[in-house]
Order: C-alpha cells, then structure tokens, then sequence
C-alpha cells in the first residue's frame, strides 16, 4: 500500500508541485488602431482586440451575443511590424500569455490583465500595405495577405 499520494507532474522534473501553464490564444478583430511607443530603445504595440460569442437562447429563440475586450502588448520588432500593417477592423490571431499589474488612479488600486503577445499572426481583411507611408528598407516583412510574425 502507498504510503502518500501520487502527485500530478511527478516524473515530469516538477518535483511535488503541479506544472504550470499560461498560454492565451485568440482571434479577434482589433477595435482601433493599433498604438506605437518605445520603452527605451525597445518597441512596444499595443493593441485592442475584440472577440466575440453568440449563441442561440433556448427560451427566447434570439440571438444573443456578447464581445470581449483584450489589451495586448507586443514588443520589438514584431510591434513594429503590427503597427505598420494593422488597423482597426483588422482580423488578428495572437498566441501569448496572461500578465497581471497593478496600478493606482485617483487613490484606488487597480487591477489590469493583459496578453502579453509571443505571436501575432495578420488575418484577412486587409490589404496588406501598410496603413501609412514607410521607408521600404525599413520593412522586415514583404506587403502580402496573410503576413505571420
């Protein structure tokens, strides 16, 4: 008889702890343009992106829905990238994971949690030009449909 009690992720280098996962993955359409700033030398995207369900209620027969929205960082070039290419109305597929802050406005602490993007995939909808005049050497992607960064 055992003297304890299997643990899940035993054998898996976790020791008695349970492994961990945080993964997002969403596709949504993006409800403004996406903003560009830079953290030091670093740039930051940050995008707004809605998804939404929609369903069929069982009493009424209508057709209900409801949209969430998701703040989504992306760094580097890839937020380059995104803020040269997308725009609002945009069909996006974003991979990443979940980060909490907190923050204080007007004596009340806050709370925010946003994706944090490790992959942002363009979706259709748009034409793949970018959204406003660029310097062609500063493109890291060629204009196309479907770009994947």
């Amino acid at each position: 008889m055992l003297s304890h009690k299997p643990t899940v992720g035993a054998g898996l280098g976790y020791g008695s702890d349970m492994a961990s996962i945080n993964k997002v993955i969403i596709i949504g359409n993006l409800g403004a343009d996406p903003e560009l700033r830079y953290a030091g030398d670093r740039a930051v995207c940050n995008l707004s992106v809605a998804t939404t369900d929609a369903w069929k209620d069982k009493a009424s027969g209508e057709k209900k829905e409801k949209t969430e929205w998701h703040r989504v960082a992306v760094w580097g070039a890839t937020a380059e990238n995104c803020a040269k290419y997308l725009q609002k109305g945009r069909s996006v597929y974003v991979e990443g994971r979940l980060e909490t802050r907190s923050y204080e406005k007007d004596g009340v602490r806050r709370y925010s949690t946003d994706i944090i993007a490790d992959r942002v995939q363009f979706l259709g909808g748009g034409k793949g030009e970018p959204r406003k005049p660029v310097d062609e050497a500063d493109s890291a992607f060629p204009p196309g449909d479907d770009e994947s960064l």
